[in-house]
């Protein structure tokens, strides 16, 4: 033990060099916390109810009927366990078109509802929404009705060249950055990840399937990505979903720096693509999962049958104040990862604003394919959204970009769909893992549902991510590429208050690419959300104005 931390000797790490665990101990001299009475079990974790709504973005045939479909999970539910749920139907202005009510059972733990609806003949064409509410979980999903006029038709010149004849990346032309699309959510083998697609359904158990973290960062360059997280859950380091008091913190520990050892030499050997590795803190029971993307030591809260802890560092469980201000000590990044309405609570408050909270967390999962996905085609269907818990967080203060990612846990690491989360560097930055994260840092981040496409949102010419001061007009510029040609059926441009903890809503009269008008005084958060005429959505991150 040195400094209150549990360190490794040097002849028993594999691939930690000796100065690499000095360096650790160090840096984490101040964080030490006393050993205390092992908290109760963690709950076992993807045992929560999820929903997801599947709305084909296009109008069928005139006269046809089109299908929504709504998914239901919830492992380990008892026979026909299930609960209410609610969709609705909304015109392009927003006034409620039809409703559709009902209970879902989730036989040996997931079920579906299909639901017809035919449009009525005159109803004027437009991008109309779906919004469907389960329990604390609220989605929101565009559909086209007859032929909307597109804001921005699609380009008749051929896609920009990739691979196999494929699209390539795109790039945001006048910007001086660089995109690099990611993936910041998965598991491997350290964790509940790993499986085998061929035979793979859902969450492995820990430390059992046959693929690491070596592996994903192979697969996802081979599939095209720049950047990949494994994200691996902080509790199961002891090979266990619950907790395993006979389990050796030594090993939990080790395996921890093996995992940050192999994300550091990936990338080093491979330019043009960053391997991080991190963990998913936190349980779903009464809590929520955060990625903390740049810890080099493993937080958490279980202990040994002789009280020693697995984790380097002693986190309270469910204690988010408390782990926030650690982070925000260390300098840690954080992504709140699928949030729900009723998580990430401070002092019984769901969704609570702290100062250290506001420094570390920078990023909320706006959108992921589903996380059990076995898909290496992308062609996965069911998705889930948080836009809604992500604007509460965003008014209750937190500076947060956008992310969508794949919460992967069969070894299809950016293959179950082709959402991605895109980076802006500075062209002139070299790759590497401190010029991602530092990018992070200032939340020059967007997420997107189409890897071919990307998109930026500047005010008064300062960057998504920058906090400005303005008097007078604001003029907001709404950046966007395809290599697809794809075109735009509708753009909108979201406005909060940060600290109001109200509602974020369109702002009236967005008609272009372009948008200047004058606030009113006071503090800001605007950003830019694009439907694409596939039905695809972008969401830039915000810039914060400060109003005089």
């Amino acid at each position: 033990m040195k400094n209150g931390f549990h360190i490794l000797p040097a002849s028993r790490l594999s691939r930690v060099t000796a100065a690499c665990v000095q360096g650790l101990a160090a840096s984490l001299a101040s964080l030490a916390a006393p050993a205390t009475a092992a908290p109760p079990a963690s709950a076992q974790e993807h045992r929560e109810f999820d929903a997801m709504l599947e709305a084909a973005f296009p109008a069928p045939p005139a006269g046809q009927a089109r299908t929504f479909i709504l998914h239901f999970t919830l492992p380990g539910a008892r026979p026909a366990q299930g609960g209410a749920w609610q969709l609705s139907l909304h015109r392009p202005d927003g006034r409620l078109l039809r409703q559709w009510r009902g209970r879902h059972a989730a036989r040996q733990g997931s079920g579906r509802v299909q639901i017809a609806w035919r449009a009525d003949a005159g109803l004027p064409s437009g991008i109309y929404e779906l919004r469907l509410q389960a329990g604390d979980i609220r989605q929101r999903r565009p559909i086209a009705v007859g032929q909307p006029a597109l804001l921005l038709a699609a380009s008749a010149a051929p896609p920009a060249p990739g691979t196999a004849g494929a699209p390539g990346p795109a790039q945001l032309a006048g910007l001086p950055y660089t995109i690099l699309y990611g993936n910041l959510h998965s598991q491997t083998n350290h964790s509940d990840g790993g499986g085998d697609p061929a035979r793979c359904n859902g969450a492995q158990a820990p430390q059992s399937a046959p693929f690491g973290p070596d592996d994903a960062f192979q697969f996802a360059q081979r599939h095209g990505l720049q950047v990949l997280l494994a994200s691996e859950h902080n509790h199961m380091y002891d090979g266990s979903e619950s907790s395993a008091p006979g389990a050796d913190p030594l090993a939990a520990r080790q395996l921890y720096r093996i995992g940050l050892a192999s994300a550091a030499s990936y990338s080093a050997a491979h330019p043009g693509f960053t391997a991080l590795y991190g963990q998913e803190w936190g349980v779903i029971s009464g809590g929520g999962h955060i990625n903390i993307l740049n810890s080099p030591a493993l937080l958490g809260w279980e202990r040994s049958s002789d009280g020693q802890p697995f984790a380097d560092v002693v986190t309270p469980r469910n204690d988010y104040a408390a782990l926030y201000k650690i982070m925000h000590e260390q300098g840690w990044l954080g992504q709140f990862n699928h949030p729900k309405e009723s998580q990430f609570p401070i002092a019984g408050q769901a969704l609570a604003y702290s100062q250290d909270g506001g420094a570390a967390m920078a990023l909320c999962e706006i959108m992921n394919s589903h996380a059990f996905s076995s898909r290496i085609d992308e062609g996965e269907t069911r998705h889930s959204y948080y836009e809604s818990a992500c604007n509460r967080l965003l008014e209750a203060g937190y500076q947060l970009a956008f992310s969508s990612n794949q919460d992967n846990h069969c070894a299809n690491w950016g293959a179950a769909y082709g959402n991605r989360t895109g980076i802006l560097l500075p062209a002139a930055d070299r790759q590497s893992q401190d010029s991602v994260l530092a990018a992070i840092r200032a939340r020059r981040v967007f997420a997107t549902m189409d890897k071919h496409s990307a998109i930026a949102l500047s005010a008064n010419g300062a960057i998504m991510g920058s906090e400005i001061e303005n008097s007078g007009p604001l003029a907001l510029q709404v950046h966007y590429a395809s290599s697809a040609g794809r075109g735009i059926a509708a753009l909108d441009i979201m406005h909060g208050v940060p600290g109001r903890r109200g509602e974020v809503a369109a702002l009236p009269g967005v008609a272009g690419l372009q948008h200047r008008f004058t606030p009113a005084p006071g503090r800001h958060f605007y950003y830019a959300r694009i439907t694409q005429d596939d039905g695809r959505q972008l969401w830039s991150a915000p810039v914060w104005v400060n109003q005089r």
